[in-house]
């Protein structure tokens, strides 16, 4: 008579701990393994600002600046992430220098750029992201040959590279002529144009 090891066919862990610092504070959460990033946001940190939109990575609406790079945070599961700082619509204002609103959040209140609002934070996050990215030199489809013939050298954010960094995050309301200027307006206001700042 064989025996069997009473762990040999134990079911495998469907939940793992997961160490985030979301908006500058950590938590340490048991996720299932399953749980999207978005889902752990919301359900379980109580951060409804990432919106639940398409829930495929199509709309935008659940962009959160991962390790400071934007992303699509209901595709992600949140074990995968351990150890990320992550960066919700709730915690841009912490980015601020001197406190109070984002100079993006006060850009679209004065552009009247917020229509419904249930894009609104993903089109934040997105911008901030974008802007930081253009800043670093990163290309993007429409970026000008001149532009790429210098590797690394900030790329100017003109009004269709904000359209084509942006294009992952749609509006229902039709607000983008608004958002296109308050992201300008920021632009401008932390890169004078034609020179870094």
């Amino acid at each position: 008579m064989s025996r069997t090891d009473p762990t040999e066919h134990a079911a495998p862990a469907t939940s793992s701990p997961v160490t985030l610092r979301v908006n500058g504070t950590e938590h340490v959460v048991g996720a299932d393994h399953r749980v999207t990033l978005l889902d752990l946001l919301r359900e379980h940190l109580g951060l409804t600002g990432p919106k639940k939109g398409c829930d495929h990575g199509q709309c935008g609406a659940c962009t959160v600046l991962l390790d400071g790079r934007r992303a699509n945070s209901c595709l992600l599961l949140a074990v995968a992430q351990d150890g990320a700082e992550v960066t919700t619509v709730e915690g841009l204002a912490a980015t601020a220098p001197g406190g109070g609103p984002h100079p993006l959040q006060r850009a679209f209140l004065r552009r009247d750029a917020f229509q419904c609002g249930f894009c609104t934070p993903g089109q934040l996050c997105s911008a901030v992201g974008a802007l930081a990215e253009a800043a670093a030199g990163h290309p993007s489809a429409v970026t000008s040959a001149e532009a790429l013939a210098e590797p690394g050298r900030p790329v100017e954010p003109t009004a269709p590279e904000i359209r084509e960094r942006l294009s992952g995050n749609l509006c229902r309301c039709g607000a983008y002529p608004a958002i296109v200027r308050a992201v300008a307006d920021t632009a401008a206001a932390v890169v004078p144009a034609g020179g870094a700042a």
